[in-house]
C-alpha cells in the first residue's frame, strides 16, 4: 500500500477512535464526492460547450483518469499513471498527429476533463462499492456532453467495471468489448477481493454490461479463468495461437445490434520488450504493431475505451512505456473521434 494510502486510513481510524459521530463522517464523505463530481461535472460542460461550438463533430474522445491502484493484487504503481501518459501525448519529441492524420490539438479530436479524486475520496474513509460508483457517475457526466466519448487513464484493471457499467447504463443497453491482456481478469473475487483488478470481467458479465466480449493476447489463464471463460461466453484468444487467429483479430467487426464498441486495452497485453513498465511482466505477448492492426482495423462504433495498467515506477529506457501507453491513447482517440 501506499504511503498515501496509509495516511488516508490512519486518519479515518483516528476519527473513528476519536468517536466521532458516523453520521458527521457520511456527510463528511458526501461533500467530497459531490465536490469531486462537481470539479468533473463543470470540466465535462467547459469541454462540451466549446465542442458543439466549433461544430463538425459527431463523436470526440474526452480524457478521463482514474488513478486507482489499491486493486492490483501485487504492485499500485498504476496509480500513479495518467498524468504520466499525459506528459508523453504533449511531451513534443513527436507531432500532435495519429496515423491517420487526425490532430490532437484539435478539441473537436480530443479534449480532458482531469482526473477522478481516488485518493482524495479513500482518505475519507469511502469504501470501494461507492468509490466505483463515484467512477461510474464521473463516466456518465462526460456522457453527458455530447459529443463527448469517455477515453479512461488507469489506474489498474478494476476500474473498467464501473466504466464499462456506466456506458452501458447511460447508452441503455449492452455493448460488445474488445479486450487486449495477457490475463482474462475473470477470477470470481480474486484473493478474495470482489474489486480487484484480476475480477473486473466477470463483474462486468455477471451484470449484462456486455453481448460479447472478446480477449485477445491471453497468455496466463488458470483453470479458474478457462472455466469462467466458459460460464460468461467469453470469445478467448490466446497468444499461443495467434498466428492462426490473426487474420480474423485484423478484420473485426463488432457493435451491429447493441449500442456500440468498447475497447479496454491492459498495457501487459504487449510482449515486455514493447512495455516493460507493467507489474505483471508476461513474455510472449503482442508487438506493437499487432495492437494498432487490431484497433486500427476494427469496424464498429466505439463508445468508450479504457487503457489501463501502465505501472511508472517500472519503466525503463527513458519512460518507453509511457510513450507506448500515450501511442495507445493517441490512436484510440482517432478511433473514437469522427
Amino acid at each position: 500500500m501506499s504511503v498515501l494510502g496509509r495516511r488516508g486510513i490512519h486518519y479515518f481510524q483516528k476519527l473513528n477512535s476519536a468517536n466521532i459521530p458516523s453520521a458527521l463522517i457520511e456527510k463528511g464523505q458526501n461533500r467530497v464526492i459531490e465536490a469531486s463530481l462537481t470539479l468533473i461535472r463543470e470540466r465535462a460542460k467547459l469541454k462540451g460547450e466549446l465542442v458543439r461550438a466549433l461544430g463538425g463533430a459527431v463523436a470526440s474522445a474526452s480524457l478521463l483518469g482514474v488513478p486507482l491502484g489499491h486493486n492490483s493484487s501485487f504492485l499500485q504503481g498504476p496509480a500513479f499513471a495518467p498524468p504520466r501518459i499525459r506528459e508523453a501525448i504533449w511531451c513534443g519529441s513527436t507531432n500532435p498527429t495519429t496515423e491517420e492524420g487526425k490532430e490532437l490539438t484539435d478539441p473537436r479530436v480530443l479534449t480532458d476533463v482531469g482526473d477522478v479524486p481516488v485518493q482524495e475520496i479513500r482518505d475519507c474513509g469511502v469504501d470501494d462499492e461507492r468509490l466505483m460508483k463515484v467512477v461510474s457517475e464521473s463516466v456518465k457526466l462526460v456522457m453527458e456532453e455530447d459529443p463527448l466519448r469517455p477515453l479512461v487513464l488507469g489506474g489498474d484493471h478494476s476500474i473498467s467495471y464501473p466504466v464499462i457499467r456506466a456506458v452501458s447504463e447511460k447508452l441503455g443497453g449492452q455493448v460488445d468489448i474488445l479486450h487486449l491482456d495477457a490475463h482474462p481478469d475473470n477470477y470470481d473475487a480474486y484473493e478474495g477481493n470482489y474489486f480487484s483488478h484480476a475480477s473486473s470481467f466477470a463483474r462486468i458479465m455477471e451484470g449484462g454490461y456486455a453481448r460479447r466480449l472478446l480477449q485477445v493476447g491471453i497468455r496466463s489463464i488458470s483453470q479458474e479463468g478457462r472455466d469462467q471463460c466458459k460460464r460468461f461466453g467469453v470469445e478467448l484468444y490466446e497468444m499461443r495461437t495467434f498466428s492462426r487467429d490473426r487474420e480474423y483479430l485484423e478484420n473485426l467487426k463488432l457493435g451491429e445490434g447493441v449500442k456500440g464498441v468498447y475497447v479496454s486495452i491492459d498495457v501487459d497485453s504487449l510482449d515486455p520488450a514493447f512495455a516493460p513498465g507493467v507489474s505483471h511482466i508476461e513474455p510472449g505477448g503482442l508487438s506493437f504493431r499487432d495492437v494498432m492492426n487490431i484497433v486500427q482495423n476494427l469496424k464498429g462504433d466505439i463508445v468508450g475505451a479504457d487503457v489501463v495498467e501502465f505501472n511508472p515506477q517500472r519503466d525503463t529506457v527513458d519512460g518507453m512505456t509511457a510513450m507506448v501507453a500515450a501511442k495507445l491513447v493517441r490512436e484510440l482517440t482517432a478511433k473514437i473521434a469522427k
